[in-house]
């Protein structure tokens, strides 16, 4: 396995190459400024829609002109807008050259960003934009702020250094977020010290969809990508993304460790036994395990896999077509990790019983042939329970 590793790092090393992502850490810089202490926001604009897709009402407003307790709920709001896990709920979409022309969407969002949200039309176009391509079948409020960041310098232990700027980041960041009915029932009248029927109102809930422009890459802007984050992995909203957005629609994350398995299944016919599966899921799980503390998405590469399946005895004839079998179903981006690889869990089906193991404890389980029957055999070291019944060994 070390061999495995070693020879996966070098291949990382060589391969550097493309459009560079947002990270974890610079994620995580910009999340800091939500907070009344060190908020960067200029303006907020918003407009709330309703399930005809009728714009129902509109705010402008200075963001620092709000109350504390408003402040709050936005920056709960826009933290969770950059919240969940990169390359499933959170994505690096890069712009396609031609939409960074006039007339592109990437240049419609530069416009965006350049009148500070202080151009009634250009704004109302967007609502009008993101009205037509939202595919959402109730209510809901569409929040725009402009901010600017001004980078503070890192020392060489990589403390901030706030007297030392390296540079402003201006950007825009917007949120959608569903508006519920609030449910019924009796709540406490505090004037009339009465139990009475509760008033519904309409609630602004936490974001499904949004998305931050430009980037922030390096510690520094990044005009050519965006950061879209999205809560439900199952509905990534592809209008939205194709036309208000402009770039490639991703793969579904949902979906990719089916793909993951049709590839598998396709290429590897008669070479998917019990040793090799198990291996497969102990070198990703090693793979994982190396890669734990980079600040980048943990991916894995076309040629990162092939030395995987070559590790884990897939014959070379299997594999000599390989490039391009595997770019058939995950074309020529690395794959998130996350997507085809369960860290937490293992999970082994028969026709009568499910198990689930951890990932790195499969090694565990043995496959032999008990009275003529394969058979999965667990050892069993120290207690067993089932259903918290702790079951006598004898």
């Amino acid at each position: 396995m070390r061999k495995l590793i070693s020879g996966l790092r070098k291949n990382r090393r060589e391969k550097q190459k493309g459009w560079k992502r947002m990270n974890k850490k610079e994620i995580a810089e910009i999340k800091k400024q939500f907070t009344p202490a060190n908020c960067a926001i200029t303006r907020i604009c918003g407009c709330y829609v309703d399930a005809e897709k009728n714009k129902k009402t509109k705010i402008k407003e200075a963001f620092l002109s709000l109350s504390e307790e408003e402040m709050f709920k936005y920056f709960d709001i826009f933290k969770k807008t950059m919240s969940g896990r990169l390359g499933k709920n959170l994505m690096n979409l890069e712009f396609p050259l031609v939409q960074e022309k006039e007339g592109g969407t990437q240049e419609f969002l530069m416009r965006i960003r350049a009148s500070k949200l202080k151009d009634d039309e250009l704004l109302d176009e967007f609502y009008d934009k993101v009205i037509e391509n939202y595919d959402y079948p109730e209510n809901y409020y569409i929040v725009l702020i402009h901010a600017v960041y001004d980078v503070p310098g890192k020392a060489s232990d990589g403390t901030e250094m706030h007297d030392a700027s390296e540079g402003i980041y201006e950007h825009i960041l917007c949120s959608i977020c569903p508006v519920n009915l609030s449910k019924a029932g009796l709540s406490y009248d505090v004037a009339e010290n009465n139990i009475k029927d509760r008033i519904r109102d309409w609630v602004v809930s936490r974001p499904e969809t949004g998305f931050l422009f430009p980037v922030f890459n390096d510690r520094s802007t990044d005009i050519h990508g965006t950061l879209y984050f999205n809560k439900n992995i199952k509905n990534i909203h592809p209008d939205f993304i194709e036309n208000v957005l402009g770039t490639p629609i991703p793969r579904i994350p949902g979906n990719e460790i089916n793909v993951f398995s049709d590839f598998i299944m396709n290429n590897f016919e008669g070479n998917t036994t019990f040793n090799f599966t198990e291996s497969l899921v102990e070198s990703l799980q090693e793979v994982r395990e190396q890669k734990k503390d980079s600040p980048e998405m943990i991916t894995v590469s076309c040629d990162e896999m092939k030395q995987i399946f070559e590790y884990c005895g897939v014959p070379d004839e299997k594999l000599s077509d390989f490039k391009e079998n595997w770019e058939m179903y995950f074309s020529n981006e690395p794959v998130a990790l996350d997507n085809i690889h369960n860290s937490k869990t293992a999970k082994i089906v028969t026709p009568d019983a499910t198990i689930c193991i951890q990932p790195d404890k499969i090694a565990l389980i043995e496959l032999k042939e008990i009275n003529g029957v394969p058979s999965l055999v667990i050892p069993v070291n120290g207690e067993l329970k089932i259903n918290g019944i702790e079951v006598e060994l004898r």
